[in-house]
């Protein structure tokens, strides 16, 4: 999320109860979760397993419950919990604010787009030209949908993320990570009836121009998506992934988080991707491989009972 302009480091201290060690006249842009992290954001890190790769990231203040060298350039805001400290940015800078209204007094409406009965539309949101939401559509606050969109009944734009701070020396193990990023829905995309695409964490989960959506697709947090892919009903896609242009998914093909599927790649029907995939081939299975190997791989499968016949009746010659 980016603030609406910069921050001085001083003030979110003083927001978060935090001491300030480093640069402490910096200006923070926004805050981010650390996989989406750029220069000028806040990062918070609670757990030593991560203390070194929020530190040397990108970011340039780094939320923080333990004092430690400060590289160059970067501010620490020391504070006791720092998933409590995002949770107060967050909740200052992009508020929970009721909506009375199925379509907002703030909603940006663009000439031609048809919204149907029943359609939600939050706050802050902005919708293009000539684009259909058909009845039903939940399309939560800040969302940005572009031109010629279609979104087909029942389908929910910017839900929060599935994304959670674990600790298991209290009550709730889970601690919602409140949401505080968007959802981009560019140009001439279609998507059809009961897809789900939530929001990112603090950054934007983004669908590219010209990309198709069968029935009951689920996007997960802060996933971009690239130019005219096409995804079969069914599909669901992780957080923080990236889907480069052109890549099929056939129907109920599942995609682990933090990954990269490369250009024009193509995953068959029901297989399962634990890792990034290289562009320009096709995959089958689960876990993926190459097409052909596995469909090689499958032909020696049926053929096993036939061997261990010839294997037997061997034995029994001998």
């Amino acid at each position: 999320m980016k603030f609406p302009s910069p921050v001085p480091v001083q003030w979110i201290a003083e927001l978060i109860g935090a001491v300030v060690t480093g640069n402490k006249n910096g200006l923070a842009t926004g805050i981010n979760e650390i996989h989406k992290v750029e220069e000028g954001d806040l990062v918070f890190v609670d757990h030593p397993k991560y203390y070194d790769k929020c530190i040397h990231s990108a970011a340039s203040f780094i939320i923080i419950n333990k004092e430690t060298a400060v590289p160059e350039g970067k501010a620490l805001l020391v504070c006791e919990q720092p998933f409590e400290a995002y949770l107060k940015i967050v909740r200052h800078f992009r508020p929970f604010t009721p909506s009375d209204k199925l379509i907002s007094d703030s909603a940006t409406i663009g000439e031609g787009t048809v919204i149907m009965p029943g359609a939600f539309v939050g706050n802050h949101v902005t919708i293009g030209s000539n684009c259909v939401i058909h009845p039903n559509v939940s399309i939560y606050d800040h969302t940005v949908i572009g031109n010629n969109v279609i979104l087909h009944a029942g389908t929910v734009i910017g839900s929060d993320a599935f994304y959670f701070n674990t600790k298991k020396n209290r009550d709730v193990w889970y601690k919602k990570m409140e949401s505080c990023g968007r959802v981009i829905i560019e140009d001439d995309v279609e998507m059809g009836s009961g897809c789900t695409i939530d929001k990112g964490v603090t950054h934007d989960t983004v669908i590219g121009r010209g990309t198709k959506f069968d029935n009951q697709v689920h996007i997960g947090h802060d996933t971009v998506i690239g130019k005219n892919c096409l995804f079969a009903a069914q599909v669901g896609v992780a957080g923080a992934v990236e889907i480069k242009d052109g890549v099929v998914l056939w129907g109920q093909a599942g995609v682990s988080k933090t990954l990269t599927i490369g250009e024009n790649a193509v995953v068959f029907a029901q297989s399962g991707v634990p890792s990034s995939l290289e562009g320009n081939k096709s995959y089958f299975g689960t876990p993926v491989d190459d097409a052909l190997q596995k469909r090689k791989e499958l032909v020696w499968v049926k053929r096993i009972p036939e061997l261990w016949e010839k294997v037997k009746r061997l034995e029994e010659k001998e």
